[in-house]
């Protein structure tokens, strides 16, 4: 990405980049109030809603990944692929650490620190949604992380690509095995769905009118212009999915309070011991920032959708591991915004 390009993106996102946090907060607050104050709104929401995934979340998030996936130059993906120390590294942290350690922290907070006040039983439950959210590297809302640090996109693209191709096989034999169940029912509607709604439609659509606005006006009017008009977008898109999450989630917030800043501990926890690992893991490996960023986030952030989906249909919708993959989406964003700051503040520490 050029100097013009990167100018353009900080211009674009202005003041929402230094209040990103205030933004979001209010934004969760807002979608709680909307939600008790006006419940039609999220009972209308609900009705254009397919296994388990939000059909209204789905466009905001396309809006959010497009602006990445049209700076996608397709004869670089060809080279992404061939950052091997960045895949295997993101590879081994998502499918052989992250989620045994985040059995580990729930099970020593839940059970442990937090038994007081937790009864066994129901953190057993917790501890169930945890191990879901846990399974699965995120898919989606990672295409945002990256684009915010200034990630390239092709790598973003093909480690994404790769998780989608191995969650298939070792989500369920992961979570049979961490949960003990005999028997799994792994809800593969929603993961083929996801990757439909969050890659494919968004990848498409990035490539033609990549291609067709080049063609049209010209590789500096698209770097330039078009670019930079799509600055805010992300953000735009990011507020206003945070509004409709959590005009759904108002209810069980308001009603769990205590629990949901319990189970939210180990969970932030998780997420910040995962990202610090990956992270000066690829800085001791020497890879470069631009392909290290997005690595780190993605094996810190969560699969949430494929996580309530699973949670729902093993333990029931008023279950304590629903709750628990609630409050991982509750904690997803301004969390990750946190590390999304700190990869931009260390730059220097990588090579470029």
């Amino acid at each position: 990405m050029n100097s013009d390009q990167e100018k353009g993106r900080a211009k674009g996102l202005g003041g929402f980049e230094r209040y990103l946090t205030l933004w979001v907060g209010l934004c969760i607050v807002l979608g709680v109030a909307i939600g008790q104050l006006f419940p039609a709104f999220p009972e209308l929401l609900s009705r254009f809603e397919y296994s388990q995934v939000s059909i209204p979340v789905a466009i905001l998030i396309w809006l959010m990944i497009y602006p990445m996936m049209v700076q996608i130059d397709f004869s670089s993906i060809v080279e992404a692929g061939k950052q091997k120390k960045a895949i295997t590294l993101a590879s081994i942290v998502n499918w052989m650490i992250k989620p045994f350690t985040m059995f580990f922290f729930a099970w020593f907070f839940l059970k442990i620190v937090f038994a007081p006040w937790i009864s066994d039983g129901l953190a057993t439950e917790y501890i169930a949604g945890a191990i879901l959210l846990g399974a699965a590297p995120c898919t989606a809302m990672v295409f945002v992380w990256s684009y915010l640090t200034k990630g390239d996109p092709a790598y973003t693209l093909v480690q994404v690509a790769i998780d989608d191709l191995v969650l298939l096989f070792l989500f369920a034999p992961i979570v049979m095995f961490l949960l003990g169940l005999s028997d799994i029912l792994v809800p593969y509607d929603t993961i083929i769905l996801s990757v439909v709604l969050y890659i494919l439609i968004p990848l498409i659509a990035g490539y033609f009118s990549r291609r067709y606005l080049i063609r049209t006006k010209g590789m500096e009017w698209f770097e330039g212009v078009f670019l930079r008009k799509l600055g805010g977008l992300t953000m735009y898109g990011l507020l206003l999915t945070l509004i409709i999450l959590f005009s759904f989630q108002g209810e069980v917030i308001l009603g769990n309070p205590l629990h949901i800043l319990l189970i939210a501990v180990p969970l932030i926890i998780q997420t910040f011991f995962v990202f610090s690992l990956s992270y000066n893991a690829a800085r001791l490996i020497k890879i470069k920032h631009s392909v290290a960023g997005p690595a780190a986030l993605i094996s810190s952030s969560n699969f949430f959708e494929l996580a309530v989906a699973a949670a729902i249909s093993l333990f029931g919708l008023t279950s304590g591991a629903a709750l628990a993959t609630v409050v991982g989406v509750l904690v997803e964003v301004p969390v990750m915004l946190i590390l999304v700051r700190i990869v931009n503040r260390t730059k220097h520490l990588f090579a470029t």
